[in-house]
């Protein structure tokens, strides 16, 4: 897969290298990492906040909106900045992202802004809070559908493989897991070898839908699909959309210095 299928001459591509160039600015500016992360998953966050769930049902916490949940919540700068452009709060609070006195954590804290469902950090948990969810949206007989994207290597975590199992069991309908599987973690590539997830995913009983996670055309449908438990696995490549952070293990740590936030500014036009 080439990264290079982003950018298209449509209005969706211009937009996505827009919330990249954001995600670069908050990252310079407060001198912190996870940038790699936040552009491999950044195409996934505009087709679910864009293309898929109704956002006006979300701000107005609607019992029947749909709910996103984002597990790996180190890469908290990619949705901010989703929801920022989405309308959900002031786009003057990305400058205060992970600073002294700021309003936007590091790590995702659902009492901070608009639009955060769950406090999310510890890898691992979003699958099974997501499917206490989405139980409960059938119980209370509440419309809506629950999101929650994962890293690949958070597939690693047991508790992950035990919200599947019982998902699965539930026919559980209005839940979907999102895998961005760019193969790249803090302690290196596939650190355990899982090539074969979506034949895993089949195997508990999931629907899976493969797609290259950086085109908004398959992203979107997949999304959309009704039906489930279901697994839309999103090929990516971590640090996507610059030359320089592609594919790099390093920009799970590093931030920007001037220099290189300039370089990435003209990449991305």
């Amino acid at each position: 897969m080439k990264s290079q299928n982003i950018y298209k001459s449509d209005s969706d591509g211009f937009f996505v290298k827009e919330l990249r160039k954001e995600i670069f600015r908050m990252m310079h500016y407060s001198n912190s990492s996870h940038i790699g992360g936040c552009l491999s998953c950044i195409d996934i966050l505009y087709a679910l906040y864009f293309k898929v769930m109704d956002c006006d049902k979300i701000k107005a916490k609607s019992p029947d909106r749909d709910i996103f949940i984002l597990s790996k919540g180190h890469n908290s700068a990619a949705l901010y900045v989703t929801l920022a452009y989405a309308g959900f709060f002031p786009k003057e609070y990305l400058s205060k992202y992970y600073i002294d006195d700021g309003v936007l954590p590091g790590h995702l804290d659902m009492a901070s802004v608009n639009g955060i469902e769950c406090s999310s950090g510890s890898l691992g948990h979003g699958a099974g809070i997501g499917l206490g969810m989405a139980i409960a949206k059938d119980r209370d007989k509440n419309g809506g559908h629950v999101y929650v994207l994962m890293g690949d290597g958070e597939c690693n975590e047991g508790s992950v493989w035990e919200a599947v199992m019982l998902a699965a069991t539930l026919k559980q309908r209005n839940y979907t897991l999102i895998i961005d599987f760019n193969h790249l973690q803090g302690m290196g590539r596939d650190v355990i070898r899982q090539n074969n997830m979506a034949e895993r995913f089949a195997a508990f009983g999931f629907k899976v839908t493969e797609v290259n996670g950086h085109d908004i055309g398959q992203l979107a449908p997949a999304l959309r699909d009704s039906g489930g438990p279901r697994a839309v696995i999103a090929h990516t490549v971590k640090g996507c959309g610059v030359s320089f952070t592609e594919d790099k293990l390093e920009w799970h740590y590093k931030s920007p210095n001037d220099e290189q936030f300039e370089q990435a500014v003209r990449e991305l036009g």
